[in-house]
């Protein structure tokens, strides 16, 4: 059983894009680098690994909770992303944090297509760390069209942006 790995670009919604969760520029962020996971008999992922600093402690040696879900909640977003070449936004999350997340080992993080339609698509998560799941979530993610998303945002879509909107229906 083989699988192909395809690296997704992190730059690809511009060198200005200021999430926290991906950004190769943000200050303080993730900065987390994802992959597209094909296997043999089709089956299809998004993983990533990701190795919390010190600075992102909740109680000594563990990550914070809330960034554990920030975690979750991206590599959820590159998973709509990679497997179908839209952004989402966060509707809805249920989730277990079965353990502590251990700051200075890696976690290993998949994310997996469970339901799609053209305005929302449903991810689960799991989030690893020495063989054992540390988190698992649905999450429910809006797929919004260009207009969609610029009342969200209160502003215009950033260029870069455009080509993952959701297309208007016909």
């Amino acid at each position: 059983m083989s699988e192909e790995r395809i690296p997704l670009d992190p730059g690809i919604f511009g060198p200005e894009s200021p999430c926290f969760g991906c950004s190769p520029g943000h200050p303080i962020g993730l900065h987390l680098r994802c992959e597209m996971v094909m296997g043999d008999a089709g089956e299809r992922a998004v993983e990533t690994t990701f190795v919390a600093g010190e600075q992102y402690q909740g109680p000594p040696g563990v990550m914070h909770g809330g960034l554990v879900m920030t975690l979750a909640d991206e590599l959820a977003a590159w998973t709509v992303i990679g497997l179908v070449e839209r952004f989402g936004f966060t509707a809805a999350v249920n989730a277990k944090l079965a353990r502590p997340v251990r700051v200075g080992f890696p976690v290993l993080g998949r994310g997996t297509i469970t339901r799609e339609s053209t305005r929302i698509v449903n991810v689960a998560i799991s989030l690893r760390q020495e063989g054992a799941v540390a988190f698992s979530g649905d999450f429910t993610f809006a797929l919004l069209d260009e207009a969609g998303a610029e009342r969200l945002l209160g502003g215009p879509l950033p260029e870069a942006w455009r080509r993952f909107a959701r297309r208007p229906e016909r």
